[in-house]
């Protein structure tokens, strides 16, 4: 299991507490020491099965600065939050070929 975890965010710390809570010893990513690569931002789409606007998180400043709109395209959106990591919604959870956007914090015992 993996979270990608910021420490700053409360619903992450819930997560990360929920899953502590239900024995769970997740390798904790803290996404925005280190960016993910497009590469693994795929991947997690695929997990998640969302499309690259789910993830992004419009209401941090660097959203409107790079310009990006509801008709970015995916790979704007993967690029940006590449660059950007602070862009990317949280927290993510991944269990197997399995993730969840745990939003309501709740949502990760889907994954339990």
């Amino acid at each position: 299991m993996i979270i990608y975890h910021n420490p700053r965010c409360s619903k992450s710390r819930q997560v990360l507490g929920i899953l502590h809570e239900n024995a769970e010893e997740p390798e904790v990513v803290e996404y925005l020491k280190g960016s993910l690569s497009q590469e693994e931002l795929a991947d997690l789409l695929k997990k998640l099965n969302l499309s690259a606007h789910d993830l992004l998180r419009t209401k941090e400043d660097e959203y409107n600065e790079l310009g990006l709109s509801p008709d970015a395209s995916e790979e704007d959106i993967l690029t940006a939050i590449e660059a950007h990591p602070i862009l990317l919604e949280r927290p993510i959870v991944v269990k197997g070929r399995r993730a969840v956007i745990a939003r309501p914090p709740e949502r990760v015992e889907e994954l339990l």
